[in-house]
């Protein structure tokens, strides 16, 4: 007699997801202790050149398991050389900023007439020889591109200061990236957890509540101005404390739009992790989704204030 087929697995309780997401966090955030305590340059271009190596083959991954034509070797050999680029130019020191915009304008030509040239290779019809063009950019500048701000603002100086610093003259500010935006995705993921009801926007991610959202907001305010509060020499040049509070709210906003996008991401390919290498968090574009939108904004307001 031939058995019933087994019931689907029971998905995880709310108290289970969240233990998992905070051993994920803790260690994570071990992580970024380790790296910051440690202060050389090749920690730096180890975590944020992995994750985002990994970002990008997550999302190739992604794009093939729906079943799009891209091209996934050629857009991860571009982000690894990317990575290993980027870290060069600016560990050289010097004038290493400037090179980089050589270096993001070698990329976006290898990228585009790349991703052309294998189309044509294949001799697709016309209609469909696009699309994978447009999502093989996408997916070396989405992941790659955007989290190297994170590289950018490690190897920035803000001026002088007589505060010892780590190696990079910039890991103070990048710490608080790190900080102000994750505290909005924990605060967001706490308080909607414990009293979400009014849903933000269902269409693109049912489980994100107004009352998450604005509990996000306070939680990434608390973590900004008491970072700023307690080490204001370190990161002083973001400003005084109402500059603080105003690039906070920005980051902060920022933060969830770049989670929302990912979900997007997600909903158009119809998946609900980018993977599952960090417990009761998901995939490393999980992970790093938000600082890909809020790391160019850093990048950009310190590079003004410079």
């Amino acid at each position: 007699m031939p058995e019933s087929p087994s019931a689907p697995p029971a998905s995880k309780s709310k108290a289970a997801v969240f233990r998992d997401r905070l051993l994920s966090t803790v260690i994570l955030w071990g992580l970024v202790a380790g790296t910051f305590i440690w202060g050389h340059p090749t920690g730096y271009f180890v975590v944020v050149g992995a994750l985002a190596v990994l970002g990008c083959v997550e999302y190739f991954r992604m794009a093939k398991s729906a079943g799009m034509l891209v091209f996934g070797k050629f857009g991860i050999a571009l982000s690894v050389l990317y990575s290993i680029g980027i870290w060069w130019v600016l560990r050289s020191g010097g004038d290493g900023h400037d090179a980089v915009g050589w270096l993001d304008g070698g990329l976006t030509f290898a990228a585009i007439i790349g991703a052309f040239c294998l189309m044509l290779l294949r001799k697709e019809k016309g209609n469909d020889a696009l699309q994978p063009v447009l999502y093989t950019v996408f997916g070396i500048f989405y992941p790659a591109v955007l989290f190297h701000f994170v590289t950018r603002i490690l190897f920035y100086e803000y001026g002088d200061t007589e505060v010892e610093l780590p190696v990079t003259p910039g890991a103070w500010y990048a710490l608080w990236l790190v900080a102000v935006t994750k505290f909005t995705d924990m605060g967001a993921y706490l308080v909607g957890s414990c009293i979400g009801k009014n849903k933000l926007i269902p269409s693109v991610s049912p489980g994100k509540t107004w009352e998450g959202f604005y509990g996000a907001l306070v939680i990434a305010q608390i973590a900004g101005v008491g970072m700023y509060l307690l080490m204001p020499q370190q990161l002083a040049a973001l400003g005084g404390l109402g500059s603080v509070i105003l690039i906070g709210l920005v980051i902060s906003l920022l933060s969830v739009v770049g989670d929302l996008a990912e979900s997007v991401i997600k909903r158009s390919l119809t998946i609900k992790d980018s993977g599952q290498a960090l417990p009761g968090i998901g995939g490393v574009l999980d992970l790093i989704d938000s600082i890909c939108f809020t790391a160019p904004a850093l990048y950009l307001y310190l590079s003004f204030l410079a």
